[in-house]
């Protein structure tokens, strides 16, 4: 019935929007409630207000969006709206395809990144070298660009096999406004390509926002802890610099299981999603998994007997149209007699449609 609307909703994120996507419930007395509608906006949408919606709904989308995490608004009795935000993968473009990219490419991959990686030897560029990579392109660098749609969601780092190189580069990617861009060098090695730049007509609030030297201080000398200071880098600006909110996660998004989800399901199954917890627990809000009735799933909300009992509720209303709250207790008594090593709640919603 909605599988459409995750398909409209990938393509959505895959462009590089920012979204949320509302589903309206309306609960009954069984504990079996209705979804009376979904829809998603992107941040454009949300900007115009392009649907017609309560001011203080959109407050809550808005909020949503800041935090990077699932609201749940009660309208009435028995009516609520769950808000779900869902932000691009980001992607690491890599200029450079020497030995610091081999372990960097591997390392972000590793923490969520799509990467792309840009070298104009075969040696170097070629998915054999780096298969976590999901682009390998070998180019000459100054048409590299044409075969590249920079978006704001994007991370740059720059870090060819010498300074002709690295100019080229930074001088095409620095006025996208993306959301990182890091280049290597020494000090003076960077300071001087500035001043070039600067003298070339180049913003300096711009160049400032260039990290280089790239990567965290941590004293790195090997290739591997270079990568290391660089990916914890790139952490740092994809957790804290997508919003000014201080209470920020960055939402979990599982493509896979998000493509699994827009296909037409010719068995019954079920869409499990975290949408609060509290305490220790060992999947956060928004994460999802589908279900089969044949017992097949995918993803995950924290894997034991926590899920298994969810599972279990699950297939119990698989024939149905609806959705169903279940709370999750792995406090006290309940997590001991368990043998889990939690000890905090959560509530998934069984949505089946």
């Amino acid at each position: 019935m909605y599988e459409t609307l995750y398909n409209e909703l990938l393509n959505s994120l895959n462009n590089g929007d920012k979204c949320v996507l509302t589903t309206y419930l309306c609960s009954n007395n069984d504990g079996l409630g209705i979804i009376e509608d979904k829809f998603f906006l992107t941040e454009e949408d949300i900007n115009k207000k392009s649907k017609t919606l309560d001011d203080g709904i959109y407050e809550k989308i808005n909020d949503s969006l800041l935090n990077g995490k699932i609201e749940m608004i009660t309208i009435d009795n028995n009516k609520s709206i769950l808000i779900e935000p869902f932000f691009p993968k980001p992607r690491l473009v890599v200029f450079g395809g020497g030995h610091i990219a081999k372990p960097l490419v591997e390392f972000a991959s590793k923490v969520g990144f799509s990467i792309t990686v840009i070298d104009d030897r075969p040696y170097f560029a070629n998915s054999t070298r780096f298969p976590e990579a999901e682009r390998v392109i070998c180019e000459d660098f100054q048409k590299s660009f044409n075969l590249i749609e920079f978006k704001k969601s994007d991370f740059v780092v720059v870090i060819t096999r010498g300074h002709r190189h690295d100019k080229l580069v930074l001088s095409n990617v620095v006025n996208n406004n993306l959301s990182y861009v890091g280049m290597i060098g020494s000090r003076r090695r960077v300071k001087g390509m500035m001043d070039e730049l600067l003298s070339e007509g180049f913003s300096k609030e711009v160049l400032d926002k260039v990290n280089s030297p790239i990567g965290l201080d941590i004293g790195a000398i090997t290739p591997e802890e270079i990568a290391i200071s660089i990916v914890s880098q790139l952490i740092s600006f994809k957790n804290k610099g997508n919003s000014s909110s201080k209470k920020f996660a960055y939402p979990e998004f599982d493509k896979e299981l998000f493509l699994e989800i827009s296909k037409e399901a010719t068995i019954p199954r079920a869409i499990l999603t975290i949408v609060s917890s509290k305490g220790s627990v060992p999947r956060k809000p928004g994460a999802k998994m589908v279900s089969y009735l044949t017992g097949q799933t995918l993803g995950s909300i924290g894997g034991g007997c926590s899920e298994a009992d969810v599972l279990t509720t699950a297939r119990s209303i698989m024939r149905n149209k609806g959705y169903s709250i279940q709370k999750v207790d792995m406090t006290g008594d309940v997590a001991e007699s368990l043998g889990m090593v939690c000890g905090g709640t959560m509530d998934v919603i069984i949505e089946v449609f």
